[in-house]
């Protein structure tokens, strides 16, 4: 049994199934955890959905800030723009089992026994493990809820930066969903920036990775991340990140995690 790691597919079916075919992937052995960004940009973002349905229990899927703009799309809390291409997902005849399907998927997936974290953009460095989880599953249940089409009204924002204890619940969510699925670089203080999205270098000297961050209370577990395609294939003792860019024509990747191995990657014609 191998589980491995893909970095954001953004709805490139092509590429997928090709790595998948390139893994040998198969789902009665193989474990699979994908970091979101599984829709939007790429050419057939329905298709990479049912086959990762297709995959059952073997595939795990956290959610990514393209994922929560679908669902909020699906929702009519805001119409897709010219760049969005999920339209496949929202004019499917099994759009309600996709919908549905995504958004029961959690922000955050912890595996103590690996002292392992599945991601999308990271875990802000202010936060201890267990804290995240328990902010993770409160966005998680109103997404679960009947109702959750309410719970995206307030989704969309940069603020608040800062966490704090006595935010304001639509605030506290927002912080979040905002720290889970678009954090790069964090402030001094750990404050979010969401204006430098280049690779660590590019950014202004009072801002420093989520990751390299001084304050950082979660040391000792691995974060697997994708989201920051400039950054690229990432591999330390603390972190993975593997979004290879796929959709800006570059490389889909699929990282061994355990037993630790060499990436497997295939090029990708690139749609955004």
């Amino acid at each position: 049994m191998t589980l491995y790691v893909i970095g954001d597919v953004q709805g490139c079916a092509d590429a997928f199934e090709a790595l998948l075919e390139k893994m040998a992937f198969h789902p009665a052995r193989d474990r699979l955890w994908l970091v979101g960004d599984l829709v939007n940009r790429g050419p057939a973002s329905a298709r990479v959905l049912r086959t990762i349905i297709e995959l059952g229990r073997s595939a795990v899927c956290v959610l990514g800030n393209h994922d929560l703009h679908l669902l909020a799309s699906a929702a009519g809390i805001r119409a897709p723009s010219a760049q969005d291409t999920f339209g496949d997902v929202l004019s499917a005849r099994d759009r309600d089992t996709l919908i549905d399907w995504l958004r029961h998927r959690p922000l955050l997936h912890h595996d103590p026994a690996a002292a392992r974290v599945l991601v999308h953009a990271g875990v802000p460095p202010i936060w201890t493990i267990p804290e995240a989880i328990v902010a993770a599953q409160e966005v998680e249940t109103v997404l679960r809820n009947p109702d959750w089409q309410r719970s995206l009204a307030h989704m969309y924002g940069n603020a608040p930066t800062r966490w704090r204890a006595n935010l304001a619940r639509k605030d506290r969510q927002r912080f979040t969903i905002n720290a889970l699925t678009r954090m790069r670089f964090c402030g001094n203080k750990g404050g979010l920036d969401f204006d430098n999205t280049g690779p660590p270098g590019t950014q202004p000297r009072e801002l420093v990775p989520w990751f390299d961050h001084p304050l950082r209370q979660h040391n000792g577990t691995h974060i697997v991340f994708g989201h920051w395609a400039s950054l690229g294939v990432l591999r330390r003792a603390d972190i993975t990140a593997c979004d290879s860019g796929c959709v800006w024509g570059s490389r889909l990747t699929a990282i061994p995690l355990e037993p630790a191995g060499k990436p497997i990657a295939v090029k990708c014609s690139g749609h955004r």
